[in-house]
């Protein structure tokens, strides 16, 4: 297994040379590779499937509603420190591959259509919870569409990346869950949890496109 700033440095190699100097991405992926390292002999895969099936088991828990609310945020939070877990193991272990990196892209998409499933399911309007998940799918989209057109980097880290999405879907609903013994205070909860993600979707999806639009104009980085 790679010490963890030998660790960083490959993640960001692998990652368009993103850098991990900001604290919450630092933090997330410090919490991934100390998870790993006990579980070097994993497969990387098992923790992509795992991810997936934890985040998909979400809905039916937010469907329940009340306080199983908390049970759906722990869940949305886990997932999202497994999907971390799948690539700390891979590129820690020297086991990456790019086959590996488009499955895990493929999953943390559908996996954030079940954040935005469970939110809808807790309360939250359906045309809301539409908006929070294609605002998650949106920057990788962009990422994409511009490495196609020769961009080598990834443009500039948003205020939206995948930690913070993973946190406001869990905190939404875990908070949903913990006001759910106030009468009608889950749906609010809920309702404007969302909408503070959308809003911090569409700021990050401004800061990225400006950004982008800045390696688009220079030729590609």
């Amino acid at each position: 297994m790679l010490s963890r700033d030998d660790y960083l440095a490959a993640w960001s190699r692998w990652h368009g040379d993103t850098p991990t100097d900001r604290p919450l991405v630092r933090g997330w992926l410090t919490v991934a590779w100390t998870l790993a390292r006990p579980l070097a002999g994993w497969p990387p895969l098992a923790a992509t499937a795992a991810g997936l099936v934890v985040a998909v088991a979400a809905v039916p828990v937010a469907v329940a509603g009340g306080a199983w609310l908390v049970l759906a945020g722990v869940l949305v939070g886990f997932s999202g420190l497994l999907d971390s877990l799948d690539g700390a193991l891979a590129i820690g272990t020297g086991r990456a591959s790019r086959r590996g990196f488009v499955l895990d892209s493929v999953v943390d998409r559908l996996t954030e259509a079940a954040y935005a499933a469970a939110l809808w399911a807790a309360g939250a309007p359906g045309w809301l919870a539409v908006l929070f998940g294609a605002l998650c799918w949106l920057p990788d989209y962009l990422r994409a569409r511009a490495g196609q057109a020769g961009v080598a980097e990834t443009g500039a880290l948003s205020v939206w990346e995948r930690p913070t999405r993973v946190a406001m879907a869990g905190m939404t609903l875990g908070g949903a869950g913990v006001l759910s013994g106030v009468a009608g205070a889950a749906p609010v909860v809920v309702t404007a949890g969302t909408a503070v993600g959308a809003f911090l979707g569409l700021v990050g999806l401004a800061q990225l496109g400006r950004s982008l639009r800045r390696l688009l104009a220079d030729g590609g980085g």
